[in-house]
């Protein structure tokens, strides 16, 4: 006979097993993925269009180089005439508008560039740039020119088509647009890509909607820092984003400094001026200014700004964007010509030098052909993942329909600690770039205003249902 094992009511019982804790990164990855999935389809059209053009943008240093060879280069001479000859000869050649700047020929095959401003028919913002052959003063030609950077026509319209796709101020805010979620989109693939640890997984072998996401998601972790850092710096220039970066920096004393173009001394605005204030021959003229220049170091290639007014001094500042920068100017007494002020790039604060930097890189002349064809490589990365992107959605509907979207209710699943730094966040960031902030509060709208019709739906079909019943 067997008895059953006795119990004693002192025994105490085992401690019941805690749930399993979902760490923040799971918890998160439902709403990154909603948010990653809606961005890239709505955002996609005007990232392609950035892309595309971005990388016209970049070939067209070289193609510039190629349609432009007359105006640009010249054969070698012996000695180059003094900068005054080569002006007054573009002066003879477009004796309209005022000299607005003198590239003087910088290397011994280049030409150099008399830029005049106020010219008729040329755009506003624009100049005209002269091209005058140094050894013989011969003008090559004239052409239109925008920005620092001397782009001519081709790159000029691209640069413009890239930049606003020419429709002015309007324009800016599909490149401010683009700029602003890209990387929202870059970062959210990311968490995404890694915490599927796709990233260790093989793409061969595979095929349909896996082998798609495969290819999209090792692409766009290889290129994601790339595009953080186009993101970036394509919002120091943007027409909203731009200024509140511009502002801080103002704030924190980091603004792009510039030299006093102020005439120094007693006979500032007075003396032996050789013409009119605003005339390339003002004063001293521009020879003995670009010796003084020289003399404080500033080596080619250099503008020189004639003097606004009677009370302005010559302006000389290096424009070489290329590694390493020269970016030192100095201003210059147009009736001594002495150096009354000199600005060193190696003054500039931190923030103005990562600020100009950065551009540089991002519009290609910082690394020079290196630079430009990694330009292009992020453009055509970012390109295919928009294809694939697309692609995957029309998979995810099994090649019927676009597939069907993300579920919602994700930030019902995030604890408050860590939705509401989350949130505020969030609010931060479109208070300072306005259109992450206002599409994201349209999205937002939208979204529950379909949840909630979708909602009311059911309840009718439900109570139906049970009515028939």
């Amino acid at each position: 006979m067997t008895t059953a094992p006795s119990t004693t009511t002192d025994e105490a019982p085992k401690p019941a097993k805690p749930a399993p804790s979902r760490n923040s990164r799971a918890l998160l990855r439902p709403l990154i993925l909603r948010l990653h999935f809606y961005a890239g389809v709505l955002v996609a059209p005007f990232l392609l269009v950035a892309a595309l053009t971005g990388l016209l943008y970049a070939a067209s240093f070289q193609a510039e180089k190629v349609v432009y060879d007359h105006e640009l280069t010249v054969p070698v001479g012996r000695t180059k005439l003094p900068v005054g000859e080569q002006v007054a000869a573009a002066r003879e050649a477009h004796p309209e508008g005022t000299v607005s700047a003198v590239r003087p020929s910088p290397e011994a095959d280049a030409t150099t560039r008399v830029m005049l401003s106020g010219v008729p028919g040329v755009d506003e913002g624009h100049t005209l740039a002269v091209f005058v052959d140094p050894y013989t003063a011969e003008v090559r030609g004239s052409l239109e020119q925008y920005g620092s950077t001397g782009a001519l026509p081709l790159r000029t319209w691209i640069d413009e088509f890239h930049r606003d796709l020419r429709l002015g101020e309007p324009g800016r805010l599909y490149s401010e647009l683009a700029a602003s979620w890209l990387w929202v989109i870059s970062a959210g693939g990311l968490v995404l890509w890694f915490s599927r640890r796709r990233a260790l997984r093989k793409v061969r072998g595979t095929g349909g909607r896996r082998r798609t996401l495969g290819l999209h998601g090792s692409v766009g972790a290889w290129a994601a820092a790339g595009f953080l850092f186009l993101s970036a710096t394509g919002l120091t220039w943007s027409a909203y984003a731009g200024a509140s970066i511009d502002e801080l920096r103002t704030s924190l004393g980091q603004a792009t400094p510039s030299v006093s173009a102020a005439a120094g001394g007693e006979h500032g605005g007075h003396g032996s001026a050789a013409g009119q204030a605003g005339d390339a021959a003002h004063g001293v003229g521009l020879d003995k200014v670009l010796a003084a220049a020289r003399a404080e170091g500033l080596g080619d290639p250099v503008e020189i700004v004639p003097p606004a007014d009677a009370k302005s001094a010559y302006v000389v500042k290096q424009v070489q964007r290329g590694w390493p920068g020269k970016q030192d100017s100095v201003a210059v007494d147009p009736a001594s010509g002495q150096v009354t002020d000199v600005l060193r790039f190696a003054d500039y604060p931190v923030l103005a030098k990562l600020t100009r930097w950065g551009i540089d890189l991002h519009t290609g002349v910082l690394f020079g052909l290196a630079n430009q064809i990694a330009l292009m490589l992020l453009a055509l990365s970012l390109i295919l993942l928009i294809v694939w992107g697309y692609r995957m959605w029309w998979q995810r509907g099994r090649g019927s329909a676009f597939g069907r979207p993300v579920p919602r209710g994700a930030w019902q699943q995030v604890p408050p600690q860590i939705l509401v730094p989350l949130l505020a966040g969030v609010a931060v960031l479109g208070y300072f770039l306005p259109l992450f902030g206002i599409p994201l509060v349209a999205f937002l709208a939208v979204d529950i205003l379909l949840g909630e019709i979708a909602y009311r739906r059911g309840r009718r079909s439900y109570g139906s249902g049970t009515a028939a019943r």
